[in-house]
C-alpha cells in the first residue's frame, strides 16, 4: 500500500502534520502520485490542483477540519465528494455536520501531537526572566489568529477573538498584573481591543517550534474562546506542556479536557485547571501512539 498525501507549502500547522506523517511512515508513502494505492487529501482546499485521472484511479481519503456555513462552498464540496471515498474529521462534532451532506464513509480521528517538539519545561521562573517577563505577572496567552486576512481589521469570529478580549477584560479587574501573551499572524483585532483598554501584552509575531513551547511553558492561562473549530491543536499543545487551559467546547476540547476546563462564553469563571487530566489525555495522541488509528483508517480503505 502506497499513501500519496497532497501538499499545501503555506507554513501551516498541516505542512508539520504532512511531513511529520512521512517522516514515521516512509514505507507506505510515494511523493509520485501515479505509484499511489490511496491518496490522501490533507489539504482540501487545494484538492483542484490533484489531477481528475488519479482521483479516478485511486482511493481518496479526504480530511476536513471544520464546516463554517457562511463560507461553505457547495458546489466544491459536491464536486470533490465525487471522487472521495472516505473522509477524515479530527472532531465528532464535525461528523454530524458532514453527515448531513453526505453519504460516504467519515472515521474521526484527532491529529497527533510531536512531544519533540511540545513538552513541558520545569525551570519556570528561570525561564520567565530569559523571555523578559517578571514572575509577578499573570500571563495569559493566544497563539492562532484572531483577524480576517482582508482588511486586518475585521475579526474572525468564528475563532472567537470578541470572546477572549472580554474574558482577559474579566480577569484584569480581578487579578492583578495580567498580561497578554499573543504569537502568529494577523493578531491586530485583539491587540487593538488590548491598547483600547489598557492591558498590556507582548506580541511574537512568527516564532519557531522552540519559542512557541517555552511560550507555553511561561503561561499562567490559555485561552481558546472559539465559536467553531476542528481541533485546535494548541488543547493537546496545552496538554502535553501541562499549561493550564480553558476552552469553549468546540473540536476535540472535551476529549483532552477536564469538564471544569471547558466553559460557555457568557458564564466563564475563572477557577483552578486539573493540568494532569489533560496531559494524560494528551499523551494518548502523542507520536507515534498517535498515529496508529490513520494506519488502520489507511489499511481498511485499502483492503475494502
Amino acid at each position: 500500500m502506497k499513501i500519496f498525501l497532497n501538499k499545501i507549502n503555506e507554513n501551516w500547522v498541516v505542512d508539520r502534520f504532512r511531513s511529520e506523517w512521512i517522516k514515521n511512515n516512509s514505507s507506505q508513502v510515494t511523493e509520485k502520485i501515479k505509484e499511489s494505492d490511496i491518496i490522501w487529501i490533507i489539504s482540501p482546499w487545494t484538492w483542484k490542483k490533484i489531477s481528475k485521472k488519479h482521483l479516478k484511479r485511486a482511493k481518496v481519503i479526504c480530511s476536513l477540519y471544520h464546516i463554517d456555513a457562511e463560507s461553505f462552498d457547495d458546489d466544491d464540496f459536491y464536486s470533490l465528494d465525487y471522487f472521495v471515498d472516505e473522509y477524515h474529521v479530527i472532531s465528532d462534532k464535525t461528523i454530524e455536520q458532514l453527515k448531513k451532506l453526505t453519504s460516504k464513509k467519515i472515521t474521526s480521528i484527532p491529529f497527533w501531537v510531536n512531544q519533540n517538539i511540545y513538552y513541558e519545561i520545569h525551570e519556570k521562573n528561570k525561564l520567565r526572566k530569559t523571555l523578559n517577563f517578571n514572575e509577578s505577572e499573570f500571563l495569559i496567552g493566544s497563539f492562532q489568529r484572531d483577524t480576517e486576512g482582508h482588511d486586518l481589521e475585521s475579526p474572525k469570529l468564528i475563532k472567537g477573538p470578541d470572546i477572549f478580549v472580554d474574558i482577559v477584560k474579566k480577569i484584569n479587574n480581578e487579578i492583578k498584573d495580567v498580561k497578554v501573551v499573543l504569537a502568529g499572524k494577523r493578531r491586530q483585532y485583539i491587540i487593538n481591543h488590548l491598547e483600547e483598554n489598557k492591558i498590556p501584552y507582548e506580541y511574537f509575531e512568527m516564532v519557531d517550534y522552540d519559542m512557541l513551547n517555552k511560550l507555553y511553558n511561561v503561561l499562567d492561562l490559555y485561552l481558546v474562546t472559539s465559536r467553531l473549530e476542528g481541533g485546535p491543536q494548541a488543547i493537546l499543545e496545552c496538554g502535553i506542556t501541562k499549561t493550564p487551559i480553558f476552552s469553549t467546547d468546540v473540536g476535540i476540547a472535551d476529549k483532552i479536557l477536564h469538564q471544569d476546563s471547558i466553559f460557555s462564553p457568557d458564564s466563564f469563571k475563572f477557577k483552578n485547571v486539573d493540568t494532569n487530566y489533560a496531559y494524560i489525555n494528551s499523551k494518548k495522541y502523542t507520536i507515534p501512539d498517535g498515529m496508529n488509528k490513520y494506519n488502520a483508517m489507511f489499511n481498511s480503505l485499502y483492503e475494502n
